[in-house]
């Protein structure tokens, strides 16, 4: 499935933005065709009072040429599909998760004995039109393995075990799965193709403990838009 690029969370009531589209976000900027080439980047705004969209928040970033390596299929957990109030089509499947001192590429380097917490998923376009490139998932962990500075920003969610939490993140295309193209613009929003799957790869903005394991994180999606009894689903790992 494919990995993209970074998409950030920043949330909280875990608004988030574009990438999950009922996630709270607004899109605040409009992509255009040399910003798609060079890499789409979602932001998702916090808990700081700012209310939910259903719009994304597009910036671009990188430099690379496409979003996304062409890269054979990897392993994955059951996947799950889902479809948006507009009538889009996704299929979500989990892949790994992980801890990283740079999950994302270069970086600040996170505080002496913490790391940053990532998970990769496949997220495929299931529907024979384009849809609006979003990403569903978010990643959750236990709230006891985040530093106290940052526990007041590690948002808990209905439907998901009140010992997890989640902090603000970004999501990025990394592979563009089995010669999926790359997306394209439509309107200023990112469209992925029909038939289309990507790797994604969401990290953690903020550190969490060292000592952390990967069998400790959790994929879910919880957003309105694709779940509507606001109850977290689980991507289970494979």
């Amino acid at each position: 499935m494919s990995n993209y690029q970074p998409y950030r969370s920043h949330r909280r009531r875990k608004k988030t933005s574009a990438g999950r589209l009922g996630l709270a976000g607004a899109v605040t900027g409009a992509v255009g065709i040399a910003a798609i080439a060079a890499g789409i980047v979602i932001l998702r705004p916090g808990a700081d009072g700012a209310a939910e969209s259903t719009q994304p928040t597009l910036a671009s970033q990188g430099d690379s040429a496409q979003p996304g390596s062409a890269a054979p299929a990897p392993d994955t957990g059951p996947p799950v599909n889902f479809t948006t109030p507009e009538g889009y089509g996704y299929s979500l499947a989990a892949v790994k998760a992980g801890t990283d001192r740079q999950p994302l590429g270069a970086t600040k380097a996170p505080p002496s004995g913490t790391t940053y917490a990532y998970a990769d998923y496949v997220l495929t376009n299931t529907q024979r039109r384009a849809v609006l490139l979003d990403f569903p998932a978010d990643l959750f962990m236990p709230k006891a393995e985040v530093p106290k500075a940052a526990q007041e920003r590690c948002m808990p969610q209905a439907g998901i075990p009140d010992d997890m939490c989640t902090l603000p993140n970004h999501s990025k295309v990394t592979a563009r799965i089995d010669g999926a193209k790359a997306p394209s613009e439509e309107n200023g929003n990112p469209m992925m193709p029909a038939g289309a799957s990507y790797v994604v790869r969401i990290a953690s903005d903020l550190p969490v403990n060292a000592d952390l394991s990967a069998d400790d994180l959790r994929l879910y999606v919880w957003n309105a838009r694709y779940t509507s009894d606001r109850k977290g689903i689980q991507l289970t790992f494979p």
